[in-house]
């Protein structure tokens, strides 16, 4: 039975079609078979079958590519693929595996004859060049199925058992149909972009047959492209009914906050739900930061109890659904190399919708409770009950203090901006920001030299990167006006 249209009214669909197509910058692409997948030991074994039974090409991206026991069974499948004659390439990000793995993990693929890249580690005359990372996670095998995900290879997914740690939760796609075309295109941009393209890319490739009945678009973003932030603002404009939304470092920009408040104000039943204990603490003070705005407008707001929440996941009037790599921040919607499907299915995002009520069944609601004042009466954010006991994970004092100063950072802004409504939590970071500025103030004057240093190595090192950057863009000039002059 085909799916409902998102838009009923024909002209309507027609112009809502064209908007999100715009916004997306990507179209609608008919004919696929969409499967849910829930929770990294269904990604693993998915992902592990698909690639033991390739026979042409096994193309693997991924932020986090780890190792330990999960990462090398993950190596050596690559590994025996490769020594059969198959084509295997996978790009990881520098920063992603930063700790994680190091290039000899990578030396016995690579002497099977596999190919590895490495995304953008660090390199002189690009000084802010690793702020952008490659935070995708897909697998395309012999161009005919598809994997999008939040998933990374790491044990750290399957949680812990001897500890009653379960695994993180986490969510993706398998795909079958023209649109594994377009993820594929999407890897071979991103591996082009890092060097020679691989002999299978370098013509124009032919899409898969229709697989199922199931449309969908595949949102390949880059840095500053903002495809999915626009995406994201249009569905909170067009929702009607219900707009619900996972995510695992949610940090929503003012725009996209006010998109949201508008659409519950409208009637529509918008719900966040976020990590109660996260794996990065300073992103999870950030997101707590910003709860109050969202519940006075109505909308709710969910902790999950877990061990970690990194699904990445959005569903609207049971009609329209997003999973994918992309967080609901400005990293993922303006600084990362993303990948995410949105897909147009009734069906699909019925069983995404399902998933999310029972995802709710082990989170913790977020209210706001009136406290009473001496003058007046004020609303403290809190739990709707008792929750269990956070899980805790590895993050240590430089993490906490990386939270402490964001809280302060946004105390400080909204006081010189006045573009945010200061609670009561922000007079404490206010505080402390304002006695840190008056004693580096002090060490500034009685040891100027303790400022003035730290400062001249910074301007150093930054001179000689754009001293690098330009000299690197005068060649090019150079070798460009002379192919001009050759012909």
């Amino acid at each position: 039975m085909p799916a409902k249209p998102l838009i009923a009214s024909p002209i309507h669909r027609l112009l809502a079609q064209q908007a999100l197509s715009r916004a997306a910058g990507a179209p609608l692409i008919t004919g696929n078979a969409v499967e849910l997948l829930i929770d990294a030991p269904v990604h693993y074994a998915v992902w592990l079958k698909a690639i033991r039974g390739a026979q042409h090409r096994v193309l693997l991206e991924n932020y986090i590519i780890r190792d330990d026991e999960v990462g090398r069974e993950f190596r050596d499948a690559l590994i025996e693929r490769a020594q059969a004659g198959v084509l295997v390439a996978v790009i990881t990000d520098w920063a992603g595996c930063l700790g994680q793995s190091r290039s000899a993990f990578w030396q016995p693929l690579r002497a099977a004859g596999g190919n590895v890249r490495v995304f953008n580690p660090p390199q002189l005359g690009e000084p802010f060049g690793w702020i952008s990372r490659d935070h995708r996670k897909l697998l395309v095998i012999d161009g005919l199925q598809g994997f999008l995900s939040g998933v990374c290879i790491s044990a750290k997914w399957l949680g812990n058992a001897s500890r009653n740690v379960p695994p993180w939760r986490d969510t993706g796609v398998a795909i079958r149909g023209p649109a594994v075309t377009e993820i594929e295109a999407a890897f071979a941009q991103s591996w082009s972009g890092m060097g020679a393209a691989l002999p299978e890319f370098s013509g124009s490739m032919e899409p898969a047959e229709p697989a199922g009945s199931t449309d969908v678009r595949v949102i390949a973003t880059q840095p500053a492209s903002a495809s999915m932030y626009r995406l994201d603002q249009l569905i909170a404009a067009m929702a009607s009914k219900t707009l619900w939304l996972t995510d695992a470092y949610f940090v929503g920009v003012s725009p996209y906050v006010q998109a949201l408040i508008s659409a519950a104000r409208d009637g529509v039943d918008v719900r966040l739900l976020v990590p109660g204990s996260s794996d990065i603490p300073a992103v999870a003070g950030m997101s707590r930061a910003g709860y109050r705005p969202l519940l006075k407008a109505g909308i709710r707001v969910f902790e999950w109890n877990g061990s970690m929440l990194h699904a990445k996941t959005a569903v609207a009037d049971g009609q329209w659904a997003r999973v994918g790599s992309s967080n609901l921040n400005i990293a993922s919607w303006l600084g990362n190399h993303e990948i995410d499907v949105a897909v147009e299915d009734e069906g699909f995002a019925g069983q995404l919708a399902a998933q999310y009520e029972r995802d709710l069944e082990n989170a913790t609601e977020i209210v706001l409770v009136p406290r009473k004042r001496r003058h007046r009466t004020t609303e403290k954010v809190r739990s709707s009950e008792t929750r269990p006991p956070r899980v805790r994970h590895a993050g240590g004092s430089s993490s906490r203090a990386a939270v402490g100063a964001l809280r302060i950072a946004n105390s400080m802004s909204a006081v010189l901006t006045n573009r945010r409504v200061l609670g009561d939590v922000s007079i404490g970071p206010m505080l402390i920001g304002t006695l840190a500025l008056v004693a580096l103030t002090i060490v500034a004057i009685l040891w100027p030299a303790s400022v003035a240093w730290p400062f001249a190595l910074f301007a150093a090192w930054f001179a000689l990167n754009l001293a690098i950057r330009s000299w690197r863009l005068r060649k090019r000039q150079l070798r460009n006006a002379q192919a001009t002059d050759d012909d």
